[in-house]
């Protein structure tokens, strides 16, 4: 720090907080440590009684908290992506879209491990709106090192391969065709209530029904509806009903004779265990088609393991066996009285 005449500091940086107290009226920070002073904030510094201020004295191999907050913000910000201005060293980044948020985990914990600086974030692999914060930046300190900030943006980058730490997918308008299984639909002994529960679903990432077939318990027709679903142009296939080890549930054998690559049937969720994953390859090389199986819980539970896996699905990212996989920790619904999903700990 070095002190210097308030009359002569413009451009500098100030190493305090200013404050301004008038009795009865005002008692409140007029300027804050970091702050850049300008000729305007001149005279208001002097009617405070700040004849004298301490302020930043730059060496070379220092840099401010707001230019180093800018080179986590370089790091973070992806497409679909707003940003804040610098202050105080934060920087705050929102989506600018409705969304699936991504984040490279590897790269956000060497951020972190770092000191002095920080990146906070909400959980990836779940729903953004338009306006919702994604993201914020801090250095800690007022001033820190260059050669670590640029070891920190090496080291990123190299993770990352050069893309950002956080992405948003935008959903996909996918078409998606219902095929709903079991006899006691098929010959109107019940009425078909899980079929709405899945198209509400779908909408809600702007997907649309494109068309909906009920069978019986016969897996040669299931797979041919699956076939025909997908030959005539839909992005997306759900099966409901028949997905327990029972002999009656044929579903997941009726997918498998589609030829998909089933990714798991299975899954350490609850409610949700019984489902099925699995991916069509389109002969023609187009994108693959996904292929699910719910469980009946889907129908009657507020959320299962369909709420964490679609999203994923509409917004066209690849879910592997892995990934359904490190689903236990988190992945038991404490099925609250009143749900506040996905502000919970399901899924996370």
């Amino acid at each position: 720090m070095k002190l210097v005449k308030t009359v002569d500091a413009e451009g500098m940086v100030l190493c305090h907080d200013i404050t301004q107290i008038i009795k009865g009226v005002v008692k409140d920070t007029v300027f804050r440590k970091g702050h850049v002073v300008t000729k305007e904030d001149i005279p208001v510094l002097l009617s405070v009684g700040k004849d004298h201020l301490y302020i930043w004295e730059n060496d070379g191999k220092m840099m401010h908290e707001n230019e180093g907050a800018e080179i986590l913000c370089e790091l973070c910000l992806g497409e679909n992506m707003n940003r804040s201005k610098p202050k105080e060293g934060k920087i705050t980044i929102s989506a600018d879209c409705h969304g699936l948020l991504k984040i490279n985990d590897e790269a956000l914990r060497a951020v972190n491990s770092f000191g002095q600086l920080m990146i906070a974030s909400r959980h990836g692999n779940f729903p953004v709106d338009k306006g919702d914060k994604i993201a914020g930046t801090r250095i800690i300190p007022l001033v820190i090192e260059k050669d670590k900030m640029e070891k920190v943006r090496a080291e990123v980058k190299e993770i990352t391969g050069g893309k950002p730490i956080f992405e948003i997918k935008e959903f996909k308008g996918k078409k998606v065709g219902i095929v709903t299984t079991g006899n006691e639909v098929f010959y109107g002994r019940i009425k078909d209530t899980f079929t709405p529960v899945v198209v509400d679903k779908v909408k809600e990432f702007g997907g649309e029904l494109f068309g909906h077939v009920i069978l019986d318990d016969d897996d040669t027709k299931v797979t041919k509806a699956i076939l025909d679903f997908i030959e005539n142009g839909a992005d997306m296939v759900i099966c409901t009903g028949g997905m327990s080890v029972d002999p009656d549930d044929k579903t997941p054998l009726a997918i498998r004779n589609t030829g998909a690559n089933i990714i798991s049937y299975g899954s350490p969720v609850l409610p949700g265990a019984m489902f099925l994953l699995s991916y069509y390859d389109r002969a023609n090389g187009e994108a693959k088609v996904p292929v699910l199986g719910l469980p009946g819980c889907v129908m009657y539970s507020k959320r299962t393991i369909f709420d964490l896996i679609l999203p994923r699905v509409m917004a066209d990212d690849p879910v592997t066996a892995e990934d359904i996989s490190i689903l236990g920790q988190g992945g038991l619904c404490l099925e609250c009285d009143i749900c506040t999903f996905p502000n919970c700990g399901f899924g996370k």
